[in-house]
């Protein structure tokens, strides 16, 4: 019996890889941004009248998945990081910009480099996740998605949970304490 969970296990997870397709991502960020200091997360509500392109259960559960998969703590008492995201229908362009590897920038943490903007022309069904770092009150990364043979399909939930993992592929920081197995509370400020 136990011979054929083994083969099962193993088309299960193949068969999974197989819905999910890369999407082309850019990103950049805030050389202010404190990366390896966050624990604590919460969605952006839109406020007054609902703006439909800012309101979606699939890519909310998908974001909320992803990030307590990296060990955030979802709080909506004083929270680190508060992720906000938006679908554009339309195409748009949008300003950039060119920036060392992210992963390489936290090594140094260099907050005196120059931002390099350069202007993105963005296809149709675009989607933009932003994490907003709620002490400093800015904007300290953000991620975009397009597809190159067309627009991401907002109707269809296997192109919204794609876009979202393609997108938050490119933000690789695990939450402070995560994996030495912190307990600091989510209350706390950052330092």
């Amino acid at each position: 019996m136990r011979k054929l969970y083994m083969p099962a296990l193993i088309l299960v997870l193949f068969a999974s890889c197989l819905g999910y397709k890369e999407l082309p991502v850019e990103y950049d960020y805030s050389y202010r941004g404190n990366f390896k200091k966050y624990r604590t997360f919460e969605m952006m509500r839109p406020v007054g009248i609902n703006d439909s392109t800012m309101v979606n259960d699939i890519v909310e559960k998908s974001i909320v998945s992803r990030m307590k998969f990296l060990g955030y703590k979802q709080t909506d008492s004083r929270p680190h990081l508060i992720v906000g995201f938006k679908m554009f229908n339309d195409s748009l362009r949008f300003n950039g910009y060119n920036q060392p590897d992210i992963e390489e920038w936290v090594k140094s943490q260099k907050e005196d480099l120059d931002y390099d903007p350069h202007k993105l022309n963005l296809k149709t069904g675009t989607l933009l996740i932003q994490f907003f770092d709620r002490r400093q009150n800015r904007s300290i990364w953000q991620g975009y998605a397009t597809t190159l043979y067309g627009s991401i399909n907002f109707n269809n939930e296997r192109h919204l949970r794609n876009a979202v993992i393609s997108i938050l592929d490119k933000y690789r920081f695990m939450a402070e304490g995560f994996t030495e197995g912190s307990t600091a509370s989510a209350d706390e400020e950052l330092d």
